[in-house]
């Protein structure tokens, strides 16, 4: 059963995209309902202060996410990612949303980042890693999965 979500930065852009909105927002009136718990590290909130517009950050406030904060546990595991070259240098960010969502045990991580991380090759490399450092495997989906197979 699916209680804790990871959600990375690309959900909460996702609420105001025309391809994205759909599932995304069904995805936050679960999380409203109390359906899910939604899940967030410190990194989501530099991300979206970095570069999303105030309406992004002020829907974050809508549902009432839980927040972690980066520690050397997880940045130590992004660089495990990096040394097995499952993403480069360039995407440390992404791989440290993966990072997080594995130390801190979510359910699932969701995300609408097909390139770097809802990829089932690079799906398998995360996990081969996060397996190898004695770590759970994390499950990685899309928001449109959890709506339609929660």
């Amino acid at each position: 059963m699916i209680e804790k979500i990871y959600i990375d930065t690309s959900v909460f852009g996702g609420y105001f995209d025309d391809e994205f909105m759909v599932y995304t927002r069904k995805l936050f009136d679960k999380f409203r309902d109390g359906s899910y718990k939604p899940i967030i590290s410190s990194h989501t909130i530099y991300e979206l202060e970095k570069g999303a517009p105030d309406y992004v950050i002020e829907n974050l406030k809508t549902i009432g996410c839980k927040e972690y904060y980066v520690n050397n546990e997880m940045r130590k595991l992004t660089k495990k990612y990096m040394e097995q070259k499952v993403v480069t240098e360039k995407y440390y960010d992404d791989a440290l949303h993966i990072a997080a969502a594995t130390i801190i045990g979510v359910d699932v991580l969701v995300s609408w980042n097909f390139k770097h991380i809802v990829n089932l090759n690079r799906i398998k490399l995360f996990n081969s890693v996060n397996l190898i450092e004695k770590y759970n495997i994390l499950e990685i989906r899309t928001p449109r999965e959890i709506i339609e197979n929660g």
